[in-house]
């Protein structure tokens, strides 16, 4: 079972899932929500680490390489990350309610929530902090290593980091499908399945057009600005691309999207310093898949979405996931906190979306790692240097 990826691994927890709730009795599905209820709890009790540990070091680790090259090129992938995900906010508005019924889950008597089967039992297991205190150590601390160039703090928070990593590595991630087996287990034993799915196949195919478009446009003014024909620079990532679909992880395709960039025309000194750091801090596809997914999952539980309310968790949004790990699924482990805080996801929302994310999470890391060579076109130019033949 280990051999197999992750992604192979939630589709068949899914498929047991929708199969264990259509035949089993509900004891046995409450037995399932058990170890929900344990395993969800849990991993409210991990988000403020988990932010601490990414964040952090995230931030600490920029500030070694300070420079006007360092500003330029988080400005350019931020941006970027948020001109992605107020995209996919504007879309997903439109095109949404099209196929979406709005309050769908709420239009009965009984709340979704409630129409599930409940755990045997429930063990808390409250955070040290909330989420927003989490955020503002990990700024403070990561600003504070960055400013003063210390190094025990630094050694710390990176040792914190690779324990954070190896938490998520060797226990939240391989506990995943068990978790995401129980969830569509008892959502099918409440008879909620089959709207999901249904609803989701589209959200997946309109994601996947966004992240198309998003690349073209990163590529018509990458093109521009650095005086190549876009479609051809980006007919030169798509190994790139591939390689993440195959990965899913941005850091594990660093080697090939540095080849490809170079082979894009890019100076090597600029490739090698703009492509390893935009694989930690620019999370375009990984930000319009978490807000295509969230405001369907809103819309389908009647919650109220306005811009207002999602431009503020799109900014947060591409800070908190800067640094989340090369493990599949990272990007949302990371994500809910604010998910949770600022949107006011429950946990079987979470749960759901954790499962929607990391079912579509190749494509937003292929779309992640072929934009970084679109930033590093614009930074070559920046930097006084013409495309090489």
């Amino acid at each position: 079972m280990k051999k197999l990826g992750l992604l192979p691994r939630l589709i068949i927890a899914i498929v047991l899932g929708i199969i264990i709730g259509t035949f089993a009795p509900a004891w046995f599905v409450r037995i399932l929500a058990t170890f929900n209820g344990l395993f969800g709890n849990f991993l409210g009790f991990a988000i403020p680490l988990i932010i601490i540990g990414f964040v952090a070091p995230g931030i600490g680790d920029l500030g070694k390489e300070a420079g006007k090259l360092l500003a330029i090129t988080a400005a350019l992938a931020y941006g970027s990350t948020i001109f992605s995900g107020t995209l996919a906010y504007f879309t997903s508005s439109t095109i949404l309610p099209k196929f979406l019924t709005p309050g769908l889950f709420n239009m009965g008597s009984v709340n979704p929530d409630e129409a599930l089967l409940k755990p045997f039992f429930e063990v808390e297991m409250p955070p040290i902090f909330d989420v927003m205190t989490a955020l503002l150590i990990a700024f403070t601390i990561g600003v504070g290593i960055a400013a003063i160039e210390g190094d025990t703090i630094k050694k710390f928070m990176n040792e914190f980091q690779a324990i954070v990593e190896k938490l998520i590595s060797s226990l939240i991630i391989p506990l995943l499908p068990v978790h995401i087996l129980g969830i569509f287990a008892n959502m099918t034993y409440a008879g909620q399945v089959v709207t999901i799915l249904s609803v989701f196949s589209k959200v997946f195919a309109m994601i996947i057009l966004l992240h198309i478009t998003v690349l073209i446009i990163q590529f018509i003014i990458g093109g521009t600005v650095a005086g190549g024909n876009p479609f051809k620079l980006l007919k030169n990532m798509i190994p790139a691309y591939l390689t993440a679909i195959g990965t899913q992880s941005s850091a594990a395709t660093i080697p090939v999207t540095l080849q490809q960039t170079k082979k894009n025309g890019v100076q090597g000194e600029i490739a090698d310093f703009v492509i390893p750091l935009c694989a930690t801090i620019h999370l375009s596809g990984s930000t319009m898949t978490i807000v295509c997914c969230s405001m369907a999952i809103m819309m389908l539980n009647g919650m109220t979405i306005s811009f207002k309310a999602m431009l503020p968790f799109i900014m947060m949004l591409g800070i908190t996931m800067v640094a989340a790990p090369g493990v599949p699924g990272g990007a949302v482990i990371a994500a809910l906190g604010l998910l949770e805080k600022m949107l006011g996801f429950s946990q079987s929302m979470l749960s759901l979306m954790i499962a929607l994310y990391v079912a579509q999470d190749s494509f937003g890391t292929a779309t992640n790692v072929t934009g970084d060579g679109a930033i590093a076109l614009i930074v070559n130019k920046i930097s006084g240097y013409k495309l090489e033949k």
